[in-house]
């Protein structure tokens, strides 16, 4: 694990250092390519620079959010953004992460993606990549 994320995870309360470690290590596992690193002040793992999945603390719990998620057709990911293509559930339990539902997730993130990397370019538009 990224040692700037092992340090995030452990300044975590301790059932939301649980659900970090746990995901930061599924994650990964599902995503070995995947380059991971803070950014924005939370976990995110990237594909080709492109943001795919990250985690953060908010006051709901621990967001897991899919950059892309919102194309995944998933129910369970029910917490959409406004304005982009991301998705997002949060856990406040370890118990709550099904650990197939995740992998199926993390599957469809390697997927469908939309280029988050260029938005800045593109001044604001997003395109699909796949």
């Amino acid at each position: 694990m990224n040692p700037e994320i092992q340090t995030y995870n452990l300044s975590q309360s301790d059932e939301h250092l649980k659900i970090c470690d746990l995901l930061a290590s599924e994650i990964t596992r599902g995503l070995p390519e995947a380059e991971n690193k803070i950014w924005h002040a939370h976990p995110v793992w990237f594909l080709d620079g492109n943001p795919i999945v990250g985690y953060s603390i908010q006051k709901r719990g621990v967001r897991l959010m899919f950059w892309s998620g919102a194309d995944f057709e998933e129910p369970e990911l029910n917490v959409t953004g406004e304005k982009f293509k991301d998705a997002s559930l949060f856990y406040n339990e370890l118990s709550e992460i099904k650990l197939e539902n995740l992998e199926g997730w993390l599957k469809k993130a390697r997927d469908i993606q939309w280029d988050y990397k260029n938005l800045v370019k593109r001044k604001g538009q997003l395109e699909r990549l796949k």
